[in-house]
């Protein structure tokens, strides 16, 4: 009797069902026909162990595919999935796989490869994978035998979400894809982020240095953080008094309502929390790698941190040590920290009053206040009645740009997750991320901000987020400029513009382009009421909102005040 077998393609698709996989984002290409049509057998009720159909996204580029995958990731602690072809697909969807990279995000990307026997001679679009995403993935790989499959698919789930998560990039040779295994082949389990307790003679050293602390701060977020992580750390901090800030672009790893927050780190940051990092005694990090943008370019604090105790905590081993000289290392999970911190008992620390003074002082600087000569539509203004006619539960994305420094100081983060933002900038990923927002909180409000230079590098996504029926919120910033390099510009060449400058196409009739209801907003008056009308509207909605390039930064950078200093 001859043996029953099955396609590599159904076999891949099986096991991303056995994986939870319940959405790709893609671009098709003729590399991977056999599983575009395996996903078809799916969508219409194919046997994948009962896990449900998987829904396929149709997106306009692989760079918005990449950025959608890894926002679907860091949303759900399961990698993001993203199918793209080879060569020049791949090389687009790169710029994702950076993201998920250094934002610590699980993410699978799978890249239709070239044909077995055409490996080798530099063959259409050909490029040696493994190699190309080497450096910025957590491991890249070619399926060469399809019986590996299973093997292959539970290893990069497991490779993603363990330690400190990230991406992995798997080639699929396009006649592999359409070779016969035996149908008794069957996919791997569900793979699960491994347990890491926290060692209890490290928390008690941990607590004892925290007793014996004058000025500590804790700083947060990052590899690992989730809702369980959240909420214990914050019953810690809180019980304790510690002041705890958050990572560059990590502002929903505690809610800003905690009594004990005390602001975000990162590209304009409160000038008192910078300095109250300068000045603790006691640093406690925990799930942050402490990168460039999160310590003032590893000044504050500086790698030895003279004078300074490190506790760093991260999942990752390869981590700590790897640029601080770290006091006290613990690798562990970041819930099971958290909760092993929130459970201890122990009197020796006394409560401090510096987390309600971190507070009071956060609390100060992302009040806005109006002042005489406001710019016509006053950015801050506009941060803020947004802010208070949003439900906390909303998420608020943003690509790269001086643009989204007024959302990072005068918006509240409460919800969790509500923060989609690039910590390695990458221009270009807001709307992508708020699509992916949007698909998997279909309840929850989304906003996508984008400075004008910003979304013309995904702005494509919007035919994407009508086609999927997305119910998403957009507000493109237009200045005109880019206008973060043209500040730096004028900071080191006063007057000397070169470069920076945007001629730009009317955003709202673009939209109008796509399907979208669109407004145009040139006073804080006319973005209050553009506002007003598209908070209760449903779909996809976008107010292009127009401003004076004088009008910098949320530091209150101004182009004459940089050029007359």
């Amino acid at each position: 009797m001859a043996e029953t077998t099955k396609r590599a393609a159904d076999l891949l698709v099986e096991c991303l069902a056995q994986q939870g996989t319940d959405r790709i984002f893609t671009v098709p290409g003729e590399s991977f026909l056999a599983v575009l049509d395996a996903l078809h057998a799916d969508e219409r009720g194919g046997n994948y162990g009962g896990a449900g159909a998987i829904e396929t996204v149709t997106c306009r580029q692989e760079g918005g595919a990449a950025f959608m995958a890894a926002a679907d990731g860091a949303l759900t602690g399961r990698p993001g999935i993203a199918f793209v072809t080879r060569g020049p697909g791949a090389t687009n969807a790169s710029i994702g796989v950076h993201v998920a990279h250094q934002d610590s995000q699980p993410m699978v990307l799978f890249v239709g490869d070239v044909a077995r026997g055409m490996q080798g001679r530099e063959g259409f679009q050909e490029v040696d994978f493994p190699a190309f995403f080497a450096p910025i993935a957590k491991w890249a790989a070619r399926i060469d035998d399809p019986a590996r499959i299973p093997e292959y698919v539970a290893r990069a789930f497991s490779v993603a979400i363990s330690g400190r998560p990230g991406p992995v990039v798997l080639a699929l040779p396009e006649d592999m894809l359409c070779d016969e295994v035996s149908a008794a082949i069957a996919p791997r389990p569900r793979v699960e982020r491994p347990t890491q307790a926290a060692c209890p003679d490290a928390m008690q050293a941990l607590v004892g240095l925290l007793a014996d602390a004058a000025s500590p701060i804790a700083i947060v977020g990052g590899a690992g953080w989730n809702r369980k992580a959240r909420h214990c750390f914050q019953s810690f901090a809180e019980r304790i008094g510690l002041p705890v800030a958050t990572a560059f672009r990590r502002q929903d790893a505690i809610p800003a309502s905690s009594p004990v927050y005390a602001g975000s780190l990162g590209y304009g940051p409160n000038p008192k929390l910078v300095e109250r990092v300068r000045n603790a005694d006691l640093i406690l990090a925990v799930g942050a790698r402490l990168g460039e943008a999160t310590t003032e370019s590893y000044t504050v604090p500086s790698p030895e941190h003279p004078g300074q105790v490190l506790i760093h905590v991260h999942p990752d081993p390869e981590e700590l040590g790897r640029v601080y000289r770290t006091d006290l290392a613990l690798c562990c999970a970041m819930d099971e920290f958290a909760e092993s911190a929130a459970l201890w008992e122990d009197a020796s620390i006394i409560p401090f009053d510096a987390g309600a003074q971190a507070n009071r002082e956060w609390r100060e600087w992302a009040t806005h206040e109006a002042k005489p000569g406001a710019p016509a539509l006053d950015m801050g203004a506009c941060v803020t009645l947004m802010r208070a006619g949003l439900p906390h539960e909303t998420i608020l994305c943003n690509g790269a740009g001086n643009f989204a420094g007024w959302f990072h100081r005068y918006w509240r983060y409460e919800g969790y997750p509500a923060q989609l933002a690039p910590t390695c900038g990458a221009m270009g990923y807001g709307v992508p991320a708020g699509v992916a927002a949007a698909l998997r909180f279909p309840g929850r409000p989304v906003v996508a901000v984008a400075g004008d230079g910003d979304f013309l590098m995904n702005g494509q996504e919007l035919a994407t987020a009508a086609q999927a029926g997305a119910n998403l919120l957009v507000v493109v910033v237009d200045n005109g400029a880019y206008g973060t390099i043209r500040m730096h510009q004028e900071r080191e060449y006063p007057g000397r513009v070169s470069a920076t400058r945007l001629a730009n196409p009317d955003f709202a009739k673009l939209a109008e382009a796509y399907g979208a209801w669109a407004a145009r907003a040139e006073t804080t008056d006319e973005f209050a009421a553009a506002f007003a009308e598209a908070k209760d509207r449903d779909g996809l909605r976008l107010i292009h909102a127009v401003i004076d390039v004088e009008q910098l930064a949320a530091s209150g950078a101004t182009v004459s005040g940089l050029r007359n200093r």
